[in-house]
């Protein structure tokens, strides 16, 4: 099942992209949504039975894109909207004194090194 926050920003964007009268926002949202449905499928193929579905941020991005956001503050964005939450989780974290920690352990490369980046 779908974050149903997804479902509502899909159609938050889809009528963003239409109202605005701005075809490079409905070819935009067009786009996303074939981009989506393709991903989609090719992901029950790779990882049957994982359910994996778009998240929230796909169609954040079309609504912040249709708001006249520049694409570079998306992420910064995102992370505002976070804050409270990130916040939330430190408070009863502390409060309960108890470190709440991931149930997964990264197991790839640890010493990659990005060139070219400023």
């Amino acid at each position: 099942m779908r974050d149903p926050r997804a479902d509502l920003l899909s159609t938050v964007a889809n009528e963003m992209a239409t109202a605005g009268g701005a075809l490079e926002n409905r070819k935009l949202f067009d786009l996303a949504r074939a981009a989506e449905q393709t991903i989609l499928k090719v992901l029950d193929e790779v990882k049957p039975g994982r359910n994996l579905r778009t998240n929230v941020e796909f169609f954040t991005a079309l609504v912040l894109q249709a708001l006249g956001l520049e694409p570079r503050s998306f992420v910064a964005t995102f992370a505002c909207g976070r804050v409270a939450g990130w916040c939330a989780h430190v408070i009863e974290q502390h409060a309960e004194d108890h470190l709440i920690r991931p149930q997964s352990e990264y197991v790839g490369p640890r010493d990659l090194k990005v060139e070219g980046r400023s």
